[in-house]
């Protein structure tokens, strides 16, 4: 969510072997092994691709980026990612983090996604205030470093943020949508619309649980819709009928591979995709 406790982590992918590094995290009271950097498998093609998340816990809980790795691989993609995400982490923390200023520039990237803390781009003084000059310093600073920026766009708690005078889900994600497109289309960088998209999911398939009981961190559903957004976002593909199902029923991966594709793909545009 944005307020769980963790260590930060930071990783630097190696190319010929399949590796782990792990930090334990406190998640309303469950562990949390945090890994990325899976080897491409022998079936992968093309070229290199590299991807940085900097995030928070929205990232690290069940393992985004090294599900987004094996869903690229069974689409045969060569992929290794990193990761530096610590619990309630802000961009504005990101901006002025040395670990994560070093391993966004200590290696050469691709692309590197933005993940704000999951409350501040609901409020419209928040996002004006802490998130949005951040991300202008962050993103300056990746395409500096030769990669593409990537906005992480969020889900909604399940119940909203009263705090932010946001009584129910459909309010708070209207506003994050808002928060995410606003800044990434004045930056002119790409977005990868994962709350918008589960939004979609919840609507047409509620039966397919995407929080977990905090009402706020993703299920394994919840993290496999957003390495579904991200691959339709990064490769411009559809990841419908990928083998790779990241631990859900064939049944809801479809569901989930399919709404990635629709959303993203029938107006990419909107999300800022050449």
């Amino acid at each position: 969510m944005g307020s769980s406790s963790g260590r930060r982590v930071a990783f630097r992918p190696v190319a010929t072997r399949r590796w782990r590094a792990c930090a334990l995290a406190a998640v309303a009271c469950w562990a949390v092994a945090a890994c990325t950097g899976a080897a491409a498998s022998p079936t992968t093609s093309g070229p290199l691709i590299r991807i940085l998340f900097l995030g928070n816990s929205y990232t690290y809980v069940n393992d985004l980026p090294g599900t987004f790795t094996q869903l690229a691989a069974s689409g045969g993609h060569n992929v290794q990612t990193g990761m530096v995400a610590n619990g309630g982490e802000t961009l504005s923390q990101h901006a002025a983090a040395a670990d994560s200023l070093t391993a966004l520039t200590g290696s050469n990237w691709s692309y590197v996604v933005l993940q704000e803390q999951s409350e501040i781009p609901a409020s419209a003084s928040a996002r004006e205030q802490i998130m949005y000059p951040a991300a202008r310093t962050l993103s300056a600073r990746i395409r500096g470093a030769g990669a593409v920026p990537i906005f992480f766009m969020t889900w909604a708690h399940k119940d909203g943020d009263p705090s932010y005078g946001l009584p129910d889900y459909r309010s708070m994600q209207i506003q994050i949508d808002e928060a995410y497109l606003e800044i990434a289309h004045e930056q002119k960088d790409p977005v990868a619309p994962v709350g918008y998209t589960w939004f979609i999911v919840h609507q047409e398939h509620a039966e397919i649980q995407m929080w977990v009981d905090d009402g706020s961190h993703p299920t394994q559903a919840g993290t496999y819709l957003a390495a579904c957004v991200f691959y339709a976002t990064v490769f411009q593909q559809s990841p419908e009928g990928l083998s790779f199902r990241g631990g859900i029923s064939s049944r809801d991966a479809l569901v989930l591979q399919s709404a990635a594709a629709r959303e993203v793909l029938q107006s990419p545009a909107e999300w800022g995709l050449r």
